[in-house]
């Protein structure tokens, strides 16, 4: 539960799970989400635009896809946060990150985590998008490298690496 630790600067202690465990932080009544995460070490959510316009600071809050930059990090107390380190990582990589790579959906990277992370939040809900909703889901993530052909294929080839898992 958020505590005011000290109501002088306005400094509140917040818990909340990141990355499935159990975490606590001091954060600023006005630092977002994003500003705590990066301070803290989780490079991989992006600072893009500051304006919930790019997508790059894409985070998930209790399996659903959210806007870090647009969050105050006192709004995660209590809640689920996954970023993109907490879904796989190079040793390891989750079947949506193979896919993007394989893909060719992967130039600079600048925007992958979050169009990742909006894509696990689509296949968790719905294994077999069409191509409409696969756009749909990545439309709030800009990229200035593709004309987003690549991505679209790679959600799609997300969806058969899953569904090929989960029939394991």
């Amino acid at each position: 539960m958020t505590k005011a630790i000290e109501s002088k600067n306005d400094i509140f202690e917040i818990e909340f799970t990141l990355n499935g465990a159990k975490k606590a932080f001091r954060a600023g009544a006005g630092e977002t989400l994003l500003e705590l995460l990066r301070r803290e070490g989780y490079r991989g959510t992006k600072r893009g635009c500051d304006t919930g316009d790019c997508g790059s600071c894409t985070v998930l809050i209790d399996g659903r896809s959210m806007l870090s930059c647009m969050m105050l990090a006192v709004q995660a107390d209590g809640r689920s946060v996954t970023t993109i380190e907490g879904i796989g990582g190079p040793a390891d990589p989750h079947p949506i990150q193979q896919a993007f790579v394989e893909s060719g959906a992967v130039q600079c990277g600048f925007c992958i985590p979050g169009m990742i992370l909006v894509t696990k939040e689509l296949l968790d809900s719905n294994p077999e998008p069409t191509d409409a909703e696969i756009r749909q889901a990545l439309d709030g993530n800009l990229c200035r490298c593709t004309g987003y052909v690549k991505q679209v294929e790679a959600v799609k080839n997300a969806a058969k690496k899953m569904s090929q898992k989960a029939k394991r």
